[in-house]
């Protein structure tokens, strides 16, 4: 939410099939002449390897979800820690893919020192605007994140020395990991571009779950701050059957129908009628690798249309 009401006007460029199995194949995120031999080097400096972490689709929902005790997926992201949803130990990093930073081509967050809290929403009440998440930045997972995906084809990646969180990582990860003490990147979204290409992103992350690092994609399973409706509406058949299409296509693994939701969920463009806060889960869900299993581990909603159904990807090994 927040700055997504500024889009209304806007149309997704649309990806071609013939893009997305180009992608698939390979074609697309072939090593290029960006991935320098001094990034090739850098590649053979691995961090110590540990067993591979899960990575997790968030919906984030509303920002009130910062102050609101009423809204049910609080107590959910509240109860991170305690039910120790992510592991037993903490993570080394954690790497956040928010559904509130897009670019052209990807890009990461390079911060030496605690990370700025972005307040990227308005109208809100005053107290949302005093909170923040001094979260020391990332800058070893920032170069690693650039050198996997340059690495895989999807550079140039960009760096930017100023950019903080912005509320689709601060907002969830206060309530998660309260302390503010775990080093926090971010990675953009590129909303001209498809669910394959960003699932395709996502593997070539799927190194850092080795290394310590929680990898988090932050968005909403359900989008259209249009239809939004009072707390205590009912919810309207197309984001239910959207929702529960969603939940049948992961956990059945049928992730190809998740890449091209648009053409195979029931009311897709409904539900997200811009890609940016669906496209997190395809990087979450790449990240995992082709035989990871999906499970549900949180569903409820509010405003009658915000979904805030959030998932588990482990990894086979």
């Amino acid at each position: 939410m927040g700055q997504s009401q500024a889009r209304a006007g806007r149309s997704r460029p649309a990806a071609t099939r013939e893009e997305g199995e180009a992608e698939k194949r390979g074609d697309i995120g072939r090593p290029d002449a960006t991935t320098t031999a001094g990034a090739e080097e850098e590649g053979r400096r691995r961090v110590p390897r540990g067993p591979a972490m899960d990575t997790f689709f968030l919906s984030h929902g509303s920002p009130t979800l910062s102050i609101d005790e009423s809204i049910p997926a609080r107590h959910f992201f509240k109860s991170w820690l305690p039910a120790r949803v992510a592991g037993d130990s903490p993570p080394r990093a954690i790497l956040v893919v928010s559904g509130h930073w897009e670019t052209a081509t990807p890009a990461v967050n390079v911060i030496r020192g605690s990370n700025d809290t972005i307040h990227d929403f308005y109208g809100f009440p005053k107290p949302m605007y005093q909170l923040k998440y001094p979260a020391p930045g990332a800058p070893d997972l920032a170069q690693r994140t650039k050198e996997l995906l340059q690495q895989a084809g999807f550079g140039p990646v960009k760096e930017d020395h100023s950019r903080g969180l912005d509320h689709g990582a601060w907002v969830p990860l206060m309530l998660m990991y309260p302390d503010a003490n775990i080093p926090v990147c971010q990675l953009s979204v590129q909303t001209d571009r498809d669910g394959t290409y960003h699932y395709n992103l996502g593997k070539a992350l799927a190194p850092l779950r080795e290394e310590g690092v929680l990898i988090l994609g932050s968005g909403s399973a359900t989008h259209n701050l249009r239809k939004m409706g009072p707390p205590d509406a009912p919810v309207p058949q197309w984001a239910a059957e959207f929702d529960a299409w969603l939940k049948d296509a992961l956990l059945n693994g049928r992730y190809e129908d998740v890449n091209w939701y648009e053409e195979k969920a029931p009311h897709g463009k409904v539900a997200h009628p811009w890609p940016d806060h669906f496209y997190p889960l395809h990087v979450a869900l790449g990240a995992a690798g082709e035989s990871a299993k999906a499970e549900q581990i949180h569903q409820s909603w509010t405003n009658a249309t915000l979904s805030y159904a959030s998932y588990r990807f482990t990894t086979s090994n």
